[in-house]
């Protein structure tokens, strides 16, 4: 394996770097006030092509493998991660089992709208009662005819007050528990009986926007059946396992961003009579983020470079989005630390990047459940 980034995806990582750092982040604090992303830098993202990362090119997209996705990932998180977090949701495990689960047809349908940005993404698993514990779904889909009829509710699911697709795992044979639940494609703006809740008010991530997402009596095409019936379960399963990748690139991306600004100002601040960069206590602070931010980064290439070979990667992916989350944490406490009460305040990003990091250790698997995880791999 070559740690060396090809130079195309070096060249996809500083056009997306750029992006954020010149244009996106000088909006942040619109971002922040309003929880809304402006739509014309939607509109921009759409033209760089960051819809269709993990699209197929003859559907309008990059077709972009694992590592280039993830390098991908890595260069927005080093802006807004809330604007990343729309991106990346749509881009990972919301267009991911279309796009290796998917028919012909329901290809053609979807992916061209999806990689242009028309058609936003999302990925609709967790209940009120099925967070880490994905096997109590609830939400039913009953086979009449030529239809399935939807009834249950999701919550928290990222992108959905404005996505125009949702894959969502429901049971279609209570019998089998997780063995009979299925996937579908719903298109929440247009469906009868399929309802957004109020947005989700979130500590962080601003802009990312998330709710909850009812179904009453939806009638869904058998069309739109994803994949083969009864193997919703497992093919979710593979479908978080790559989304956990991702996140540890974009962890590693944020670190490299708070790395940079501490370093930054570790020059720059002066206490007594010199900068706090000259005290030991602060070099410490700056080597330890600096050993996170590389463990990280060869994590994530090597599991995306595994992906990409056609491995087995589940216990590895939760490796990396484990040690990743984790170290971001850790990096985001120091990065407050060095900056002093700068690092308080609001106008300063490293504040935001504090409340920010902190959902990447829940969301698409817990740290406790990657333990568990890689646990039960081993002991397998």
């Amino acid at each position: 394996m070559n740690f060396n980034l090809p130079e195309d995806l070096r060249d996809v990582q500083d056009t997306i770097r750029d992006f954020m750092l010149n244009v996106v982040e000088p909006r942040a604090h619109e971002i922040e006030d309003t929880n809304r992303v402006p739509p014309e830098l939607m509109t921009q993202a759409a033209a760089l092509g960051l819809f269709g990362l993990s699209i197929p090119e003859e559907y309008g997209g990059a077709g972009l493998g694992m590592l280039g996705r993830c390098a991908a990932y890595e260069a927005l998180g080093q802006g807004h991660m809330g604007f990343g977090g729309v991106i990346s949701a749509h881009a990972s495990i919301g267009t991911s089992g279309l796009v290796k689960l998917g028919n012909e047809e329901q290809k053609g349908r979807f992916l061209p709208r999806m990689a242009s940005g028309e058609c936003v993404a999302g990925f609709a698993i967790t209940e009120p009662t099925s967070g880490s514990d994905a096997a109590n779904i609830r939400t039913r889909a009953e086979r009449r005819g030529d239809l399935y009829v939807l009834n249950g509710t999701k919550h928290y699911i990222s992108n959905a007050p404005i996505a125009g697709l949702l894959t969502v795992i429901a049971i279609t044979d209570p019998a089998q528990g997780t063995k009979g639940m299925s996937a579908f494609l719903v298109e929440p703006q247009t469906t009868p009986g399929v309802r957004v809740g109020k947005i989700d008010e979130k500590m962080g991530q601003k802009g990312a926007l998330s709710a909850e997402v009812i179904f009453e009596d939806a009638e869904i095409p058998a069309a739109n059946l994803l994949g083969p019936e009864h193997l919703g379960y497992r093919e979710a399963l593979g479908i978080l396992t790559s989304g956990r990748v991702g996140i540890a690139a974009r962890s590693t991306g944020a670190m490299q961003r708070l790395l940079d600004l501490s370093v930054q100002h570790a020059k720059t601040r002066e206490q007594f009579g010199q900068p706090i960069g000259e005290f030991q206590a602060v070099q410490f602070m700056l080597a330890e983020m600096d050993i996170a931010l590389q463990t990280s980064r060869v994590l994530w290439q090597k599991v995306a470079w595994m992906v990409d070979e056609g491995q087995d990667v589940r216990r590895m992916a939760s490796v990396a989005k484990y040690h990743a989350t984790e170290m971001l944490s850790q990096v985001a406490d120091k990065a407050v630390q060095v900056a002093g009460g700068m690092g308080y305040m609001k106008d300063y990003p490293v504040e935001r990047y504090y409340r920010d990091q902190r959902l990447l250790r829940i969301y698409e698997g817990t740290s406790e459940i990657q333990k568990l995880i890689i646990a039960r791999a081993l002991l397998a």
